[in-house]
């Protein structure tokens, strides 16, 4: 059974910081990736980290967010800093299994970025 598990969610301030984890497991994974997607609109790419280290970022937050990778326990981290209330969305995160090279889903973590 492969499951995704973000967490780290919550309320922060304007200008504050933000560090969500995702703990993939049940597979081997290749690249993860960090979605966010707020109510009526399409969900959108925040950041992504392949199996070489490679990431790859959505221009909103260049320079604001960094993602990581602990290989050994296939977990990506996603630091967000100078957050603003455009940041705000349920963060989602996917990891594509390598056997299958289907991309399996968390269940979604929400980020309210407000004063």
């Amino acid at each position: 059974q492969v499951q995704v598990v973000e967490s780290g969610g919550g309320l922060v301030q304007p200008g504050g910081s933000l560090r969500l984890s995702c703990l993939a497991s049940g597979s081997v994974f290749s690249t993860m990736a960090w979605y966010r997607q707020v109510p009526g609109k399409e969900r959108e790419l925040v950041a992504s980290i392949g199996s070489g280290g490679v990431t790859n970022y959505a221009e909103p937050v260049k320079g604001r967010f960094t993602i990581s990778r602990d290989y050994a326990k296939n977990t990506i981290y996603l630091q967000m800093n100078s957050l603003n209330p455009e940041d705000t969305a349920v963060y989602y995160c996917t990891a594509r299994s390598v056997p299958t090279g289907e991309n399996y889903w968390g269940q979604g973590t929400q980020v309210t970025v407000s004063s």
